[in-house]
């Protein structure tokens, strides 16, 4: 389904990101990554370097475009937290995140338009953060709702040319750790997501089986943000 076809991601070193690129890649793809980490992995293209900086984005949308020519779809994945508002994130760290979670996004999407093939796709990736939070996530929390209605804005601006959507996250574990019964029982499917459940819906959204979506955002989070918890409920407690 995607041999051949050209597809940019954003933290692809590793984790969800990492996931998404080798799925492409069995699938025949070329796969440009750009990421602060060093990579093990055997990308098509590697390009080291941090996207909060305009011109990295410059050098990697030039070197992309250099060595493919055209770019068929694009991942926007790479987020960090500085934390927030209980831990004094300040006003530098603040945008810091923001630029790497919502600026970098746009940017390289208005780079690489005139690069896009026909039935070219950019898939971005949210969190579950963007609508529920924990104490002191504001830094991370904020760009993922920024790139949650980015997601939506540019659908319509860039309606008929590329299809825009984003995926939202819950608990994707990223390490192989080994869980609890209690943490995949707060999951109505039964366990812990995966960086395969991310990837799948990737793919998906960029096929031609997705034709008919742009603007959308697809939760992925083993029904976790549908559970409803009271004090005490099914042997839950809360204390603060």
């Amino acid at each position: 389904m995607f041999k051949d076809k050209v597809v940019v991601i954003t933290g692809g070193a590793s984790g969800i990101g990492r996931n998404i690129a080798e799925a492409f890649m069995n699938e025949g793809a070329k796969v440009a990554v750009i990421d602060q980490q060093e990579s093990d992995q055997n990308f098509t293209l590697f390009f080291q370097g941090n996207i909060s900086d305009e011109s990295v984005l410059l050098a990697f949308k030039s070197k992309v475009i250099e060595t493919f020519g055209n770019v068929d779809f694009l991942i926007n994945n790479a987020c960090i937290s500085k934390g927030g508002i209980l831990s004094s994130c300040s006003y530098e760290d603040f945008l810091y995140v923001q630029k790497i979670g919502v600026v970098a996004p746009y940017y390289l999407s208005m780079l690489l338009l005139p690069h896009f093939s026909n039935h070219g796709a950019i898939v971005n990736i949210s969190s579950t953060r963007a609508f529920q939070s924990q104490p002191d996530t504001e830094s991370y929390t904020a760009a993922k709702g920024g790139i949650t209605a980015l997601t939506h804005g540019l659908a319509i601006s860039l309606s008929g040319k590329v299809r825009v959507n984003s995926i939202t996250p819950g608990w994707i574990d990223t390490t192989d750790s080994t869980f609890s019964k209690s943490d995949a029982s707060q999951h109505p499917v039964g366990r812990v997501g995966q960086p395969k459940d991310i990837a799948n819906m990737v793919l998906f959204l960029c096929s031609d089986k997705a034709s008919f979506m742009t603007g959308e955002n697809i939760t992925i989070d083993g029904g976790m943000s549908k559970l409803m918890i009271y004090h005490n409920d099914e042997g839950w407690s809360f204390s603060k």
